[in-house]
């Protein structure tokens, strides 16, 4: 009996797992504007994975841009890819089941600003006991919006083969690279 395996993208199933965690969340807190602020330590342990995911596969798409790139940390991270890809600052991703629209890097439209859900990790990360009350709803989306957007160029022309597909947030605007010209996805 044979065992026949096709190609496993492991970011992207550690993104489902995450989405997964919080279609579950979604039971017991109802993803609205009332809510945003709402903080949880399920939130906190969520918004903590998915940060250090954007982490892991922002360094990989540095890499893709530049094989040598020794980029670490946010602002370098910042300064590639928004080098690269100038327009990730507007880039979009909804969740339509909720009506929402995360515009998770805003803040890269401006140099040397980190996004405010990355900032509200690391203070939840490194200072729970003052700012646990930052792992909020509103932080954990942006950070899981944001990680989907990496994920679409780290994948870059792979990305249709991603399976299964999300089942909460979907990419709404973004390119990405397909020989000498450019994807754009709405």
């Amino acid at each position: 009996m044979g065992i026949e395996q096709q190609q496993v993208f492991s970011h992207w199933n550690y993104f489902l797992s995450i989405e997964e965690d919080i279609f579950k969340l979604s039971r017991w807190i109802e993803i609205a504007e009332s809510n945003y602020e709402c903080y949880s330590l399920e939130i906190a342990r969520l918004l903590m994975t998915a940060a250090a995911e954007v982490d892991v596969v922002a360094k990989l798409v540095c890499k893709n841009i530049n094989p040598k790139s020794k980029a670490d940390g946010i602002q370098n991270y910042q300064k590639e890819i928004v080098a690269e890809y100038p327009n990730i600052s507007t880039s979009e991703v909804l969740v339509p089941r909720f009506g929402l629209v995360l515009k998770p890097w805003t803040n890269w439209a401006e140099e040397k600003k980190s996004p405010l859900w990355w900032k509200a990790n690391n203070n939840v990360k490194h200072h729970r006991s003052e700012h646990f009350n930052q792992a909020t709803l509103k932080n954990l989306l942006n950070s899981v919006a944001a990680l989907l957007i990496l994920l679409t160029l780290y994948y870059g022309t792979e990305v249709s083969q991603l399976s299964p597909k999300s089942i909460l947030f979907i990419p709404n605007s973004y390119a990405i690279p397909f020989g000498d010209n450019w994807m754009f996805f709405r």
